[in-house]
């Protein structure tokens, strides 16, 4: 895949929609990495497994929020298209829309621009702190990765 050139630059501010915490086919899971666990125990006052047992799922060994059918595709976090544990978020959301699996053309165009309404908004986000989210979207990919659950009952 043609990669997505941003060397100038993407005009991007969030429009608070919403639509980033609904899943959509492949976006369907926010998934956590240890840190996100460790966050997000601090946040609630509990331990890492109380959270887990909570509000996570595993699924192909990888640990991520509830999906509810209840909620139709939303983040159980999201009440009136706004995070309710926004300073505390997971890696995942904090570096939307620039992941690195968005930064080819096809992508981009068909998928984050059209479901994403902050893209063309606001300011300019230079290359330089594209290039940061996308690095931090790798190093939180590897952690996920390396934390993996092989086989839990």
């Amino acid at each position: 895949m043609k990669k997505f050139d941003y060397k100038n630059g993407i005009r991007f501010e969030c429009q608070g929609s919403g639509n980033c915490c609904v899943s959509r086919g492949s976006y369907g899971f926010v998934y956590l990495s240890h840190n996100d666990l460790k966050r997000f125990a601090k946040y609630f006052k509990i331990s890492i497994n109380k959270f887990k047992e909570k509000y996570c799922q595993i699924t192909d060994g990888f640990i991520h929020l509830i999906e509810n059918k209840e909620l139709e595709g939303k983040c159980l976090f999201l009440k009136n298209k706004k995070c309710t544990v926004y300073k505390n978020r997971p890696s995942q959301c904090r570096t939307w829309p620039f992941w690195n699996e968005n930064m080819n053309a096809k992508v981009w165009n068909e998928d984050i621009s059209i479901n994403c309404p902050g893209i063309g908004k606001g300011d300019i986000i230079k290359p330089k702190k594209i290039a940061s989210f996308l690095k931090k979207d790798l190093e939180n990919e590897k952690a996920i990765l390396k934390k993996r659950v092989i086989h839990q009952k």
